[in-house]
């Protein structure tokens, strides 16, 4: 199996397990992150998810060798990034989240990282994008400068950096993420879940409101780059282990 999940009371931990190619994502991997948050959604005994990867890295994004950005009927790319969720969802990262990994920490709720891990959308270094909400949910959780350095430079940032301006809520030592993260899920259980639920749908009305004008954006910028020689190129020398040859066209 490429995903797991574990019941902890009313905590649901899914786990990311594909550790030999990075965690990184193919269809079966969003089927199984499909199928794992819709029994969150769907099962009422259930209060609280927990994303997470395994003990070394979270997610280096999309596997390009088997195509971009898989779907899930629900809740979209990866079966989590247009997920309309109703429960509160926290990732737990050790290791790199990258690309479309990080852009799954995006769409979640909370955050809680080791100190060792590292974030970053790397997309442009391979002729590509973020087309998983990456260029609208970095500058809305990041500062506006920080977003644009992630979306143009390409180098990931460790996670200290990103405790500093509020994107990480829980910095653990290594190893600790996902007790972490299981820890601040069992104090939001504490709570009163009516509440919980309305408070976070509360939030989403808000923070949401612009998602329309981020997705049309997003498809502007990559119909240019899919026209691209660069995207070949970029796509090609990243499955070759080679430096691209840009071209700019």
């Amino acid at each position: 199996m490429t995903v797991t999940t574990e019941r902890r009371g009313r905590v649901l931990v899914v786990a990311i397990d594909r550790e030999a190619k990075r965690n990184a994502i193919d269809q079966r991997v969003a089927d199984g992150i499909e199928a794992a948050l819709d029994l969150l959604e769907d099962d009422p005994e259930l209060w609280v998810g927990v994303l997470t990867g395994t003990s070394t890295v979270f997610s280096a994004g999309t596997d390009l060798a088997a195509g971009l950005s898989p779907k899930g009927e629900r809740g979209g790319e990866y079966g989590v990034i247009r997920r309309q969720r109703t429960k509160p969802l926290i990732a737990a990262v050790e290791g790199f989240a990258l690309g479309g990994g990080f852009e799954i920490v995006l769409a979640c709720d909370l955050v809680v990282a080791s100190a060792a891990a590292r974030f970053g959308l790397p997309e442009v270094k391979r002729g590509l994008m973020a087309i998983c909400g990456g260029t609208f949910r970095a500058p809305r959780a990041l500062p506006l400068n920080l977003a644009r350095e992630m979306l143009l430079v390409g180098d990931p940032l460790p996670a200290e950096r990103l405790y500093q301006v509020g994107v990480v809520n829980r910095l653990t030592e290594p190893g600790q993420a996902l007790a972490g993260a299981v820890e601040l899920a069992e104090r939001i259980c504490a709570n009163g879940p009516v509440a919980v639920r309305a408070s976070l749908a509360a939030v989403e009305h808000v923070v949401a409101a612009d998602d329309e004008a981020g997705w049309a954006g997003t498809e502007t910028g990559f119909a240019a780059i899919v026209a691209s020689e660069d995207m070949k190129e970029g796509v090609a020398a990243f499955l070759a282990k080679r430096a691209p040859e840009w071209t700019g066209r």
